[in-house]
């Protein structure tokens, strides 16, 4: 909710609507086409008063032919609520289209326009039929005949009136400023989200781990150089996925490379519980230690696990960051696209900047404590591990490894030792932590003995026969473009609204939207008026990068709708997490 209500002020987007009903768009929009010579067809639309198109939004291909680049009049600026600063044609338009053909042509023609009284218009797919002359000689002039082709969901439809294309609009506008000032407040918002989470112990434990002795400037230029690391990096691989239409950080979400990263956090967390100490052989140890007192130390390894951790701790994608890839796809204008990238990681990193400045203040005087706390990050670290790999191993495997992290730091806490007489607080307190754990830890054993399906709700099994799983209505799945089209097909003569939702398992926001949205009674029993579909992109096989690229999206979770005449609801588009309360208003909006 407060990033939708942010978007709002950011964008000024106005909800006030005319009392008037807008036109269907081939009314507010009407298209025709004609051969001027045998080298140039003009496309012409009638605009109806107070309905406006975009000059940038005009795409063209042919059947039977070869297209040179078009010729625009000159248009309009417009300081428009979508899309900043536009030019726009109102009244008539007419675009001269060279071509080399024999024969007759097919003109495909996109286009997208708005109405003064609040209304943006998905794109318009149109086609006419034109007999082109033969060299030499006089057309008959007679338009074509125009027929409006299927809205078939293309990667046009992004460019639409939902949260990633308003955040891509911001880019269109003059103020630089605005835009980075825009993205850094977008990345705050995400750090609040699971996707970040996991980079604060990661960052914890590389501070204690340099010692009691580090000071405060120390600790803010080791977090200043991780998040720099995962800045740059988020920069680099959003700019990459905006120009080849995929997320480089989807391809690392597999068994062997989450393994792998876990692997190093569990080596790591096994060193902090004192089985052995990480070091190099002492000749090559003094000379490093030489360069970092120069130099700036382990910096460069420290910006290296922030790049690794954008890349495989935290996938996510949301509206922000979608947007930012949809601008640099449809312009290829990678400077402005990557500067917001940027400086959204660094709002994305600025809490973990906090955790650098402040975490030796938090840390006790050298002594015995500071065991303590290198076994808590050892705790942490091997929390992180079991994390990562969640998405690639069994649910009865996860739910397992986190009763062992509960149960035995609880044992390590003397939750099954009797206190002394003379027992100071803090010993009675990390007894009473510690019994907390062990019920916990508990409880989850239990589940994986009794076939939990939730680890949130490791105890469901015991609720008289009911699913411990709290998952919302069943999706039918879709691994192909092709099926997909065969499901919308069937949905539209049956005249069933679709809802088709792009997830994985590695994408910690469609868990959320499982878990918490769908689950919801009044959210599933709108689902269940509709066909539901699900493109699973785990694997991010071929198949799984068609079906994005389809629709314009670099990634889970997306959600795409189609109203009962089978048109896409390309405005009710859903890019990131929302819950129940901000979800169920789209659904209705679809149901209409």
């Amino acid at each position: 909710m407060l990033m939708r209500l942010l978007l709002l002020l950011l964008l000024s987007f106005s909800a006030a609507l005319h009392a008037e009903e807008p036109l269907p768009p081939e009314q507010a929009f009407r298209f025709s086409a004609k051969a001027i010579d045998a080298r140039t067809i003009e496309a012409r639309w009638q605009i109806t008063d107070q309905y406006y198109m975009y000059r940038d939004k005009f795409k063209f291909a042919a059947e039977g032919g070869t297209l040179g680049a078009p010729k625009y009049p000159p248009g309009k600026i417009k300081d428009d609520e979508n899309f900043g600063k536009v030019e726009t044609y109102r009244k008539e338009v007419k675009i001269l289209i060279p071509v080399d053909a024999a024969g007759a042509v097919t003109l495909k023609a996109v286009s997208q326009g708005c109405w003064d009284g609040g209304i943006c218009y998905p794109p318009i797919n149109q086609e006419a039929r034109i007999d082109m002359p033969a060299a030499g000689t006089t057309p008959a002039g007679a338009a074509a005949t125009v027929a409006p082709a299927p809205t078939s969901g293309t990667s046009e439809q992004a460019a639409t009136g939902d949260e990633t294309s308003r955040i891509a609009g911001l880019f269109k506008g003059d103020n630089l400023a605005l835009v980075l000032a825009s993205f850094f407040g977008f990345g705050l918002l995400l750090s609040l989200t699971p996707c970040v989470f996991p980079m604060i112990p990661i960052l914890s434990g590389i501070i204690v781990n340099h010692g009691h002795a580090v000071s405060h400037l120390r600790s803010f230029i080791l977090s200043l150089a991780y998040v720099l690391g995962m800045a740059v990096t988020y920069a680099l691989v959003g700019v990459a996925a905006g120009l080849s239409g995929t997320l480089l950080s989807a391809a690392l979400q597999n068994a062997w490379v989450l393994g792998g990263f876990a692997l190093v956090f569990v080596v790591l967390s096994l060193s902090m519980f004192g089985f052995y100490e990480l070091q190099m052989p002492a000749a090559l140890q003094s000379r490093v230690s030489d360069t970092a007192n120069r130099r700036g130390g382990s910096l460069p390894a420290i910006a290296l696990m922030g790049a690794l951790s954008a890349l495989i701790v935290g996938p996510c994608v949301a509206a922000p960051l979608a947007g930012a890839l949809l601008y640099i796809a449809q312009t290829g204008n990678a400077t402005l696209g990557g500067a917001a990238l940027f400086v959204m990681a660094l709002g994305m990193g600025a809490p973990l900047l906090l955790v650098g400045a402040f975490s030796r203040s938090l840390l006790p005087k050298s002594g015995p404590w500071m065991e303590g706390v290198k076994k808590f990050f050892g705790v942490i670290m091997l929390a992180t591990a079991l994390w990562l790999v969640s998405p690639v191993i069994p649910l009865w495997t996860q739910m397992l490894g986190w009763a062992l992290l509960m149960i035995v730091p609880a044992i390590f806490l003397h939750a099954l030792d009797p206190l002394p007489q003379n027992a100071h607080g803090w010993q009675r307190l990390g007894k009473g932590f510690g019994v907390v754990l062990l019920l916990g830890g508990g409880a989850m054993l239990m589940g994986v003995l009794g076939g939990a399906k939730d680890p949130l709700q490791p105890l469901g099994f015991l609720r008289g026969g009911i699913a411990a799983e709290a998952h919302g209505p069943a999706f039918e799945r879709v691994a192909t473009v092709e099926a997909l089209d065969e499901r919308l097909a069937a949905a539209k003569a049956a005249g069933k609204p679709v809802m088709l939702d792009f997830y994985a398992d590695w994408c910690v926001s469609c868990k959320e939207m499982e878990r918490f949205t769908f689950a919801d009674a009044n959210v599933a029993a709108r689902m269940k008026q509709m066909v539901l579909l699900q493109a699973d992109v785990t694997a991010n096989s071929d198949a799984d990068k068609a079906l994005l690229k389809r629709f314009g999206l670099f990634g889970p979770p997306g959600i795409i709708f189609w109203n009962a005449a089978g048109s896409e609801a390309a405005n009710l588009r859903v890019v990131g997490f929302q819950n129940a309360e901000t979800f169920l208003p789209t659904l209705e909006r679809v149901l209409r």
